[in-house]
């Protein structure tokens, strides 16, 4: 088992690099969702981290509830992505803004 200080500071890096991902790589949708994906399982490993730490189970519920929120993101996210490419035929993001109308 990982030391919980470590975990947390593991978990700071996995929020920090999924927060420059979405920031700069605004071109790619699959790259903003992936990376959405690696700031929430940062949160979970936070949660579990601080859980262990604190000898708490209310963490461990949390990061339940944390997953559950992204497996629904993924899947509504990929059904977006979907619909992006046939309507455009590409799933770049340029012209994102064209799914509003």
């Amino acid at each position: 088992m990982l030391h919980p200080v470590f975990a947390l500071n593991l978990a700071l890096c996995f929020f920090v690099i999924g927060v420059m991902g979405v920031v700069f790589n605004r071109k790619s949708i699959l790259l903003v969702l992936l990376c959405l994906e690696l700031i929430l399982l940062a949160v979970n490993l936070q949660l579990l981290s601080l859980s262990s730490l604190l000898h708490d189970v209310e963490g461990q519920v949390f990061a339940f509830f944390v997953l559950t929120v992204a497996a629904a993101e993924s899947a509504t996210g990929l059904a977006i992505l979907v619909v992006y490419y046939r309507l455009m035929g590409t799933i770049g993001g340029e012209y994102m803004n064209l799914l509003r109308d």
